[in-house]
């Protein structure tokens, strides 16, 4: 028993250590050396309270959208789509900020609420593309990304440019008071973002470990066939998955353009739905460590910042380690499910023969099971 807790630890430490090695061998090759861009790297994030904000910046929305995976992965769904969800919550937010004259508060609460409308609605399409016209979601999810991608940049070179001309760079700055206000000037991040990540983390992870809600999701994830025989209302999972995350993923485009940036620009996720999806690749269902390695991620990211300047290394590589580091777990655990396998697992299901289903349940595939809804 000890020795397979070793082994366990041994190889979640390896993809690390792995990771680690080659951007090493990498750096050497480029002719740097490996501790100077180490300490650069930690100088880029601690140098200052204004660099360290700006990593924690990057961490809300990243965050927020590795916990709304979380929920899509655990109900077994590929949401691709992430990324035009949290476009559709800047767009959404950004018409608020744009055209409602409301107290402060008031306004950035329905700025938030309209954001997320706005991301659920668009995961909504993905789930109604998927469920209803067996579009896999991987697919819908792409397209969805890129109409959001059109609308945006439609509003900003048209209906919502700037008063001096047309312009597809930027929308005109929102007004302070529709702006999420800083805790301080020398740390500029939002005290309320921060609340809402924290509420999200573990709202999630109890909601998943301890509530039908979320045993729903994991039958319809493991199984969606079985479920479906077990009365799991497969496609009503499926579909609240779904929004949940968009809905949480809008208020990471909210964050963006009502923080980040204070005004609607092009590209507004900057890639961070992708990089969340990376995320969740190497943690799995788990809310907590979904946000902390997130939170690892903006790290190595703000760190990176530095190394142009200091090294004339491009930073870049900081995207090298990112994707050494989810290839290498991906690769260990694939043999760690091998090696640690229990031998009797493979003789635990019963022959056919056994199986007392009804006809009309025999006849449905895996691919049918979430679009028949509840039990037959």
């Amino acid at each position: 028993m000890r020795d397979r807790i070793a082994v366990k630890l041994a190889l979640n430490l390896l993809p690390i250590v792995i990771s680690l090695a080659l951007t090493t061998l990498l750096i050497v090759a480029v002719g740097s050396d490996p501790r100077a861009v180490l300490e650069n790297s930690i100088e880029g994030v601690f140098r200052s309270t204004v660099t360290l904000a700006a990593v924690f910046n990057f961490w809300i929305p990243l965050a927020l959208c590795s916990v709304g995976l979380v929920v899509t992965f655990t109900a077994g769904l590929w949401n691709i789509g992430v990324e035009g969800q949290m476009a559709m919550g800047a767009l959404f937010a950004s018409w608020a900020a744009q055209y409602l004259v409301l107290p402060s508060p008031l306004l950035i609460g329905v700025e938030i609420a309209l954001a997320m409308l706005g991301g659920a609605a668009w995961a909504a399409l993905v789930g109604v593309l998927k469920l209803r016209l067996g579009v896999h979601e991987i697919f819908g999810g792409v397209a969805l990304n890129a109409l959001a991608s059109v609308l945006t940049i439609y509003l900003i070179s048209g209906p919502w440019q700037p008063p001096e001309g047309g312009s597809a760079q930027a929308t005109a700055p929102f007004p302070t008071d529709a702006l999420l206000p800083p805790l301080s000037p020398d740390f500029p991040v939002n005290a309320l973002a921060l609340a809402i990540v924290a509420a999200s983390v573990i709202g999630i992870a109890l909601a998943l470990r301890g509530t039908r809600w979320g045993l729903h999701l994991r039958a319809t994830g493991k199984n969606p066939r079985s479920a479906l025989l077990l009365g799991v209302p497969t496609t009503t999972s499926a579909m609240s998955a779904l929004v949940v995350c968009g809905a949480i993923a809008g208020i990471a485009g909210a964050y963006r353009v009502l923080f980040t940036y204070a005004s609607l620009r092009p590209l507004v996720t900057g890639g961070i739905g992708f990089l969340a999806l990376l995320v969740v690749l190497l943690v799995g269902a788990r809310a907590v460590w979904a946000a902390l390695t997130a939170l690892g991620f903006a790290v190595i990211l703000g760190g990176s910042t530095r190394l142009k300047v200091a090294l004339q290394l491009d930073q870049s590589l900081a995207g090298v380690l990112q994707g050494l580091i989810v290839l290498t777990v991906l690769l260990v655990n694939g043999f760690k499910a091998r090696l640690l396998r229990d031998p009797g697992s493979e003789i635990a299901v019963p022959p056919a023969a056994t199986i007392d289903i009804s006809p009309a349940a025999s006849s449905l595939t895996p691919s049918d099971s979430l679009d028949q809804g509840t039990s037959p």
